[in-house]
């Protein structure tokens, strides 16, 4: 992005940044959550297992990638 006539970024560089990594963390919770569920239901598991595994495995992987992305900066 250019910078502005005085040398800084825009204010809303900032915010569109971050909103997106909300907006992944969202979506990738939701899709890990769904495969889960799925997978559990396929093989008749009383307990949400793969589900929670594919949760806790995404958000660790994205908050991971987020603090690495963040450092950059």
């Amino acid at each position: 992005m250019p910078p502005t006539p005085t040398g800084q970024k825009p204010r809303y560089s900032s915010f569109l940044k971050y909103s997106g990594f909300a907006f992944q963390l969202l979506g990738g919770i939701g899709v890990a959550g769904w495969l889960g569920y799925r997978l559990d239901e396929y093989l008749s598991l009383g307990f949400p297992a793969f589900m929670l595994l594919f949760i806790v495995m995404t958000l660790s992987g994205m908050l991971y990638q987020m603090n690495r992305k963040l450092r950059e900066d």
